[in-house]
């Protein structure tokens, strides 16, 4: 979506929602966030309260996405109640949420990716899992996630800095990421950037269940694990389809609207709920509903039935 049709948008938005609408849309929005921060809450609390956890790559991966979806989820969610209390915010203010947003959002892809990694190991190389998936290559592997998104971000703001005006800064503008990112090298460096990011991403989770599928296959009838992992790819592949919907969302916009002109708002609506919300609830049923050890564990603090006598590093 361009920068005009952007501002046409955040016009819409503000002269023709009614004052009951808005309020209802704001709540629906925040109540949402609330009830995943707070699964997504629970999940990390649960991880921190048990050092069997602590052991194992792949819930240390897992917890790490949740972390990412919850910054995401709070950055997303507090851009749209200032879009609608504000409308326009300080220039500095805006970048900075949207560096966020950007980063978090990047980093979901790349962590599912080593997820499902760490996955085919264990079931197609069982007897190297223990040497290839370490805690330290696992914090590593964290860092190169979150420098490799660096590496994708930065340089736009680089380029913002280099050639937008000081008094730029200091201006307001509705903060949307092509408002900010003006300069046309930025959209031809998002798109050649993003695809080869999404293949290289979509290739490892497609190799990946294959590797599975047939060892799950030719593996007797009771190997459940392999199974489960197969499932869980892709459980991966639909959040990252999901994930995904961020990058088409302006064209499914047009799309949509060009379709429903009469619904325009409610359009815009849903379709903030299911590229923003519906990607960050996956996350908590793929191992934290699903797992049989997260989950004899996380129903003890989701309805804060804690005992209080439990010790903090009971297993």
């Amino acid at each position: 979506m361009n920068s005009s049709s952007s501002n046409n948008v955040s016009t819409v938005l503000r002269s023709r929602d009614s004052y009951s609408t808005a309020v209802a849309k704001n709540v629906i929005v925040l109540a949402l966030g609330l009830v995943i921060n707070y699964i997504n809450g629970t999940l990390i609390h649960t991880f921190r309260k048990h050092q069997i956890f602590y052991m194992n790559p792949r819930y240390i991966l897992f917890i790490h996405l949740v972390v990412n979806d919850m910054i995401q989820l709070t950055t997303s969610v507090s851009l749209l109640l200032l879009s609608y209390i504000f409308y326009k915010i300080n220039v500095s203010l805006c970048c900075l949420i949207i560096t966020f947003v950007i980063f978090t959002t990047l980093n979901t892809p790349l962590n599912l990716a080593v997820m499902a990694v760490e996955c085919y190991i264990a079931i197609c190389l069982p007897l190297r899992h223990a040497e290839f998936c370490t805690i330290k290559r696992t914090y590593i592997l964290i860092g190169w996630i979150w420098a490799m998104t660096a590496a994708l971000i930065l340089p736009d703001v680089f380029v913002l800095l280099a050639t937008e005006p000081v008094e730029f800064f200091l201006s307001t503008i509705f903060c949307h990421r092509d408002n900010l990112f003006r300069h046309p090298i930025h959209l031809e460096k998002r798109d050649v950037s993003y695809i080869i990011y999404q293949i290289a991403v979509w290739l490892i989770l497609l190799y990946t269940y294959i590797k599975i599928f047939f060892a799950a296959k030719s593996a007797k009838s009771d190997n459940r694990e392999a199974k489960k992992a197969r499932n869980t790819i892709l459980l991966h592949g639909f959040q990252l389809l999901l994930c995904m919907l961020t990058y088409v969302g302006p064209v499914l916009n047009r799309t949509l609207i060009y379709w429903f002109p009469k619904h325009y708002l409610q359009v815009m609506f849903v379709s903030y709920i299911i590229i923003q919300i519906l990607p960050r609830f996956v996350s908590p049923i793929v191992y934290g509903l699903r797992d049989k050890m997260f989950r004899h564990h996380l129903k003890r603090y989701l309805l804060c039935s804690v005992n209080v006598s439990t010790k903090p590093w009971t297993v």
